[in-house]
């Protein structure tokens, strides 16, 4: 069952309203109360003192019969007031006592006190009368009635219930109005956000007319459909590149494979129709694996199998590896500076390897390149640098990006596929570091730096920095 927030909220105000209300009611039926029993008490301590006067005014049994006379006098017809005089001396009584229990005791002189048989209290207040002539000394009993109190306290009562209810369920109907008045941009929002369609991806919420509340939770989502956006077309471009740079060996096999088939052939033509499948078959498998690799990268995987070596060693022994091509290019590499770090070697060596061949590929015959190890501002960056024609900053934006080639013709090459430098940004990467390119004085750098800061949580937690997240790289300066 879905839950309205409208119908929380309105369930919200009218129980704070319901607590407010009777916190309220309670606290004026209290004050009301008070003071109609201290008004109560003051007209019975009235009364008293005139029937204490009367009292000690008769000092003996002649005047007693005056006491008697006026003590009655001042009981009215209603019985709401009580008047009982007890002593030793029979001659010197007056009226019946009450016969109840005491339910309050209201200060030190006033009782409440519950008469047998009856429904309402009666306010007592006595005191001694000293003795005076033949009368000894009495006690004087004075009461009054509670019952009008009582009967207004429970109207009063009522109606104040009666009031709280009708003002909360007041308030819960317009508490419901407003909540959905002022829900009203929530709903508009709701309304826009499922009006978004895959087919209008530069569709976006409308951020600007919403309250402050609604506003940053528009605008994130805004941000994260503009991620999407960005995202879904790295997607498709990357999609296009993919079919365009399987389309180019897998229509070489097929045409090959079709001619092969016209006529018949000899086994050495056949060998060679295989044999250049093969090629194709070759370059196929490492699109495949290099793409599988950057996937693994775009999920966030970081480096493992991590151990402490040199990094200059690391560049030498590629440059050892790529013997063949710099002496076929006519190419030599000069090595400057070392430091050591926790890297994974293999895959460090797959980024120099693919920095040397871009620089191989880039440059003339007869020229030398750089390669440099050097610890700058907490990292160490390891770059290639060749001589050549200024990049553009377009192209330097873009030179790490998939499938991207700095000639607008796409080459056939079965070395080059536009992936190298898309492998080094994420070897880079997946051991917390970044890379750049530099053109400057006829020279293009191309390189990737190593973060220091994490160094030592890297070695550490190598073995589950796919669980744990960011993985530092450990570096130390030789010396």
């Amino acid at each position: 069952m879905k839950r309205s927030i409208s119908l929380r909220l309105s369930a919200m105000f009218a129980a704070v309203s319901l607590v407010v209300f009777t916190l309220t009611g309670t606290g004026l039926f209290l004050l009301m109360r008070t003071q109609l029993f201290n008004e109560a008490r003051e007209t019975l301590d009235t009364r008293a003192r005139i029937a204490r006067l009367i009292v000690e005014h008769a000092p003996d049994v002649k005047k007693w019969a005056f006491v008697q006379e006026k003590l009655n006098d001042l009981s009215p017809a209603d019985s709401r007031m009580h008047y009982y005089v007890e002593g030793p001396d029979p001659r010197f009584r007056f009226g019946k006592p009450i016969d109840g229990e005491v339910k309050d005791t209201m200060g030190s002189d006033h009782q409440l006190v519950r008469p047998r048989g009856s429904d309402y209290d009666v306010l007592m207040t006595s005191f001694m009368v000293p003795a005076s002539g033949d009368r000894p000394m009495v006690k004087l009993v004075v009461a009054s009635d509670s019952e009008r109190t009582e009967l207004m306290l429970r109207r009063f009562g009522i109606v104040l219930g009666a009031l709280i209810a009708a003002s909360t369920i007041a308030v819960a109907l317009l508490s419901r109005a407003a909540t959905r008045f002022g829900l009203e941009p929530l709903t508009r929002l709701s309304r826009e956000a499922a009006q978004l369609s895959p087919s209008n991806r530069r569709q976006r919420l409308r951020a600007d007319a919403l309250p402050e509340e609604l506003h940053e939770l528009a605008t994130s989502f805004n941000g994260a459909l503009e991620r999407l956006d960005r995202a879904y077309g790295r997607l498709e471009s990357f999609n296009a590149d993919v079919a365009h740079e399987l389309r180019t060996p897998v229509s070489i096999l097929i045409g090959q494979t079709q001619v092969a088939l016209t006529r018949d052939r000899s086994v050495l033509q056949l060998r060679q129709t295989l044999q250049s499948n093969l090629e194709e078959f070759e370059r196929l498998r490492v699109i495949v694996n290099d793409m599988l690799f950057l996937s693994r990268s775009d999920r966030g995987e970081r480096a493992t199998d991590l151990s402490e070596v040199s990094l200059r060693a690391e560049v030498e022994r590629m440059l050892e590896f790529l013997e063949m091509p710099l002496e076929e290019a006519q190419l030599r590499v000069e090595v400057h500076g070392n430091a050591t770090a926790w890297v994974n070697t293999s895959l460090i060596g797959r980024a120099v390897s693919n920095l040397l061949v871009n620089a191989i590929q880039h440059s003339v015959p007869g020229m030398t390149l750089q390669a440099s190890i050097a610890p700058l501002d907490g990292h160490v960056e390891i770059a290639v640098s060749n001589p050549g024609e200024p990049l553009d900053p377009v192209v330097r934006e873009h030179i790490f990006d998939r499938f991207y080639r700095i000639q607008e013709a796409r080459s056939n090459s079965h070395e080059n596929h536009g992936l190298g430098l898309s492998i080094v940004k994420a070897v880079a990467e997946m051991h917390a570091g970044s890379v750049f390119v530099r053109s400057a004085n006829g020279v293009n750098t191309f390189g990737f730096s190593l973060a220091i800061d994490c160094a030592r949580e890297s070695a550490a937690r190598a073995q589950d920095s796919q669980r744990q997240g960011r993985a530092g790289l450990p570096v130390h300066v030789s010396p």
